[in-house]
């Protein structure tokens, strides 16, 4: 990928982790903005939003920096298993630990808290359904094969970027745990649905780059004669 193109991916990646972060922020915790425009604080408002947008921010790099993380991940399995059905099975292993791990100790859940229990079984279908949906897009849009590391991604990836939320133990926990993980899903979904966009444009930027550079060595050789 060019320098121009990575930048472009970037930057929406990050405006798309404010954007999502900001409206979600907004929602989960209307009393908290609610206070302040209550209050006519309009300036104390803006700037809790604003806040909230830059943790948008925050979220959107460490989701770019496990996707690229994933992608050597990704190679690296393949050459040490060989052949990418091997690979793929123990991603599947690797997905089924995950789901386990985070519904029976990450989320804490207990019986006398049904509230808490449904917020994180909701949570939980929205990481799988959104990975899901986005592994048959990009199954649909690349290639049939590519449906399993998509899943892994999106469901072990984004579990490990969603970690530092679910391993606190103290505050408004599950506020913050229902914040964060929208960011992280829309960014990755983002990230695996766009890339191969961006990459066709290098492709064909670098195209054109040549073309300019023969064509000029052309004039160049017409001008010597």
């Amino acid at each position: 990928m060019t320098i121009r193109n990575w930048m472009k991916f970037f930057i929406r990646a990050l405006l798309l982790g404010g954007a999502i972060t900001g409206l979600v922020g907004l929602i989960v915790r209307w009393d908290f903005f609610y206070s302040y425009l209550s209050t006519g604080e309009y300036f104390q408002f803006l700037g809790a939003f604003l806040w909230m947008v830059f943790l948008g921010f925050t979220m959107s790099v460490i989701a770019q920096m496990g996707f690229f993380a994933y992608l050597t991940i990704h190679q690296f399995g393949v050459n040490l298993f060989r052949t990418l059905t091997l690979w793929n099975w123990v991603q599947l292993l690797l997905i089924v630990i995950v789901l386990f791990d985070l519904v029976f100790f990450r989320f804490r859940l207990t019986s006398e808290d049904t509230g808490r229990t449904v917020l994180y079984m909701v949570l939980l279908a929205i990481l799988i359904g959104t990975a899901a949906v986005t592994a048959w897009f990009k199954a649909q849009w690349t290639k049939k094969h590519i449906l399993i590391s998509a899943l892994f991604f999106m469901i072990v990836i984004t579990t490990i970027e969603w970690l530092p939320a679910l391993m606190v133990r103290k505050g408004e926990v599950d506020t913050w745990v229902t914040i964060m993980l929208f960011p992280l899903v829309a960014v990755n979904a983002y990230q695996l649905l766009a890339l191969p966009k961006y990459n066709r444009k290098s492709d064909e930027d670098k195209l054109k780059l040549d073309a300019r550079k023969a064509e000029r060595r052309k004039q160049k050789a017409a001008k010597a004669k």
